[in-house]
């Protein structure tokens, strides 16, 4: 039986942005952990400017070649995304496979998709990146068979030529183009329920899934409900998950997981789940998760808000909670609250601070689904049920001949039921 796979790790930077590159390298290293390997040497270097045919200079390619050699390494993983010709330069002198960062999420999110959909979109954006790296007279694809897990394409997909990874392609974009129509079908008749749309959005391993778990749990005590599936990993789950929670005066919301996000992710990867994170610009606010207690936790909040402006989702109503919040020690409390004024703390292990959250996420819904009230005949029972059937009901009482309904309701629906109690 063999044992992880041996990497060693490269870490690239601009000089006098070193902790860019600490902060990097570090999570490249929970990466290739993910991932299943073994991390038995790692090396860096800022540099004044990249080198456009190998990245770094020849002496450092050099050092990291021999450092391969002498632990044994299958592979050296570049903290970068590499040219096809930086990549095909680094082979010729490193002998092992050399992976940059952006083959390294794709192996992962290969190993993580577990939906037929999940795993078309893996394939496109694994055969995207491949498809540039075919050019040319590089045809050996020895060094380019799967990755660390070898959860990759595989061998037998790298023996086609050009244009058959690109008919594999435009059939798999065909058969998203199915799902993506399946799902907007069943998004439809999730919004035409009158239930606000509430989105988790956040970097990979904030705890989004735990979270998504402990609120569904609150919401239906008594009752069994499917769990999403959580771990300490990243990237643990990356197929939106949709489930019920219960706002604290009474009403429903569905809260959706996506898929987390991370320090340059790979443009494929956004394109190819560009449907999926749709989610989160179709809601009626964004909830975005964060981990409290991570050392680069500002970095990571700044790429979620660059997603999300890609996605067109800015300037939606949306709140940041600092999840994890169990384990800061006081004075790390103080700091955070020092730098976010009125910064929510939650935990998702011990329930600090979700009712608050729930709270902040009615008060965000309210501009869209607006508090009223409507007076029916009370005789006029169908009416009363076409009220339910476009609103969210908090309370029924007569009054005199009138049924006097308190309810939660879009903008849209509120004028079809003025018509109905004029």
């Amino acid at each position: 039986m063999t044992g992880p796979e041996k990497v060693v790790l490269v870490g690239v930077g601009i000089k006098g942005r070193l902790w860019e590159m600490d902060s990097s390298l570090a999570e490249l290293r929970r990466l290739a952990e993910t991932a299943g390997a073994q991390i038995v040497a790692e090396h860096s270097q800022a540099v004044d400017r990249f080198n456009p045919a190998t990245l770094l200079g020849s002496g450092k390619i050099e050092q990291i070649a021999l450092s391969a050699s002498a632990h044994k390494a299958k592979s050296v993983i570049f903290d970068m995304e590499l040219s096809p010709s930086q990549q095909k330069n680094l082979e010729g002198v490193i002998k092992a496979k050399v992976l940059d960062r952006t083959r390294l999420i794709l192996d992962i999110f290969a190993q993580r998709a577990r939906t037929n959909e999940g795993r078309l979109q893996v394939e496109l954006a694994q055969l995207s990146y491949m498809l540039p790296r075919l050019t040319g007279s590089w045809r050996s694809y020895s060094q380019q068979v799967g990755g660390i897990g070898t959860r990759g394409p595989g061998e037998r997909k790298l023996e086609y030529e050009r244009r058959h990874i690109q008919n594999r392609i435009l059939r798999l974009q065909k058969e998203l183009r199915k799902v993506k129509s399946g799902r907007d079908l069943r998004r439809q008749g999730r919004l035409a329920v009158p239930v606000p749309q509430i989105a988790l959005i956040g970097y990979t391993n904030v705890g989004k899934s735990t979270l998504l778990n402990r609120l569904t749990a609150q919401s239906v005590r008594g009752h069994k409900t499917e769990a999403v599936y959580a771990d300490d990993k990243l990237f643990a789950t990356l197929d939106a998950t949709a489930r019920r929670v219960r706002l604290p005066e009474g009403t429903w919301a569905v809260a959706t997981d996506t898929v987390g996000f991370i320090q340059r992710l790979p443009t494929t990867l956004v394109a190819a789940f560009r449907s999926t994170l749709e989610e989160a610009r179709l809601a009626d606010c964004l909830l975005l998760v964060a981990d409290a207690n991570a050392p680069s936790r500002e970095s990571q909040d700044q790429a979620v808000d660059r997603i999300v402006a890609e996605l067109g989702a800015k300037d939606l109503p949306q709140e940041r909670i600092y999840n994890k919040a169990d384990l800061l020690d006081a004075a790390a409390r103080r700091d955070l609250q020092a730098l976010h004024p009125g910064a929510l703390l939650v935990s998702a292990t011990t329930g600090e601070g979700l009712d608050a959250a729930l709270t902040r996420v009615q008060e965000l819904i309210s501009t869209r689904w607006l508090l009223r009230e409507l007076d029916l005949p009370s005789h006029d029972r169908r009416r009363v049920a076409s009220v339910y059937r476009c609103a969210q009901v908090l309370s029924e009482r007569h009054v005199g001949t009138k049924t006097r309904l308190r309810l939660r309701v879009t903008r849209e629906n509120l004028e079809r039921l003025r018509v109905l109690s004029a």
